[in-house]
C-alpha cells in the first residue's frame, strides 16, 4: 500500500469511528433506521475499498473503488440529513462534511488512476 493510500484508509477510519460516535445518541426509534444505514454506509465505504484494493483485476478493483464513492455519497447525505434533524451538532455537521469532502477527492483519484490504465 502506497503511503497515499494509506492516508487515505486512515481518513476512511476516522470517518467511521466518527460517525459511530456520533450515531450513539440518535433518537432510539431511529436505530433500525437512519442510524442503522448511516454506520452501514459509512463502513461500506472503507470495506469495499480495502476489499477493492485486495483484488488483481483492474476492472474489479475498479468496481469496488466506485462502489465505496457511492457508498461515501450516500453517507454524506445521512450527514446532511442528521444535521437537519438536529440529530448531530453543526461542528459535528462541518467536521463530518469536511473529511468526506477530502475521503471524496482522494478515492476519485484512485478511480482516475484506475480508468486511464485500462
Amino acid at each position: 500500500m502506497t503511503k497515499f493510500q494509506d492516508e487515505l484508509k486512515k481518513k476512511m477510519h476516522q470517518y467511521v469511528k466518527l460517525v459511530y460516535h456520533c450515531t450513539k445518541t440518535f433518537p432510539r426509534d431511529e436505530l433500525y433506521g437512519v442510524t442503522s444505514q448511516f454506520r452501514r454506509a459509512t463502513l461500506s465505504v472503507i470495506l469495499n475499498y480495502i476489499e477493492g484494493y485486495a483484488r488483481f483485476k483492474l476492472g474489479t478493483k475498479l468496481q469496488f473503488y466506485e462502489t465505496s464513492y457511492g457508498s461515501l455519497k450516500e453517507s454524506k447525505y445521512l450527514v446532511y440529513f442528521s444535521w437537519t434533524e438536529k440529530y448531530i451538532t453543526e461542528l459535528n455537521y462541518k467536521e463530518l462534511v469536511s473529511l468526506a469532502d477530502e475521503i471524496g477527492r482522494m478515492l476519485w483519484s484512485e478511480i482516475e488512476l484506475l480508468q486511464n490504465q485500462k
